[in-house]
């Protein structure tokens, strides 16, 4: 099953419009072989829309909106990687250092 979750709301458009086209076809077909006696429909736009129950149509908000966020993320400018300078990290590693340097005078200790 598709994650709508990680659609945009143009492909959440396409997916919608594509499951009307199922649908109507499927409605062509039961038509020619005869099952149900469904007469056939003339186009998605003469029969009118199918209405979203709204579970679904909460789905597909949730949807759209996690696809607005992402997109208001991706559209801003890369963040740049932060460095640190040589002396921060001399400092760091002296500090690591002496931090190993008093747990192994404290191993000794106990021995």
């Amino acid at each position: 099953m598709i994650e709508l979750q990680n659609l945009t709301v143009e492909q959440l458009r396409k997916v919608v419009s594509i499951k009307e086209q199922i649908e109507m076809l499927q409605g062509e077909i039961e038509a020619i072989t005869g099952s149900a006696g469904a007469a056939v429909p003339e186009s998605p736009k003469a029969q009118g829309r199918k209405k979203m129950s709204p579970s679904e149509r909460a789905r597909v908000a949730v949807a759209a909106r996690w696809a607005k966020a992402r997109a208001a993320k991706a559209s801003g400018a890369p963040k740049k990687k932060r460095k640190m300078s040589a002396a921060g990290r001399a400092k760091i590693a002296a500090a690591a250092k002496a931090r190993w340097a008093k747990v192994r005078a404290e191993r000794k200790k106990r021995k």
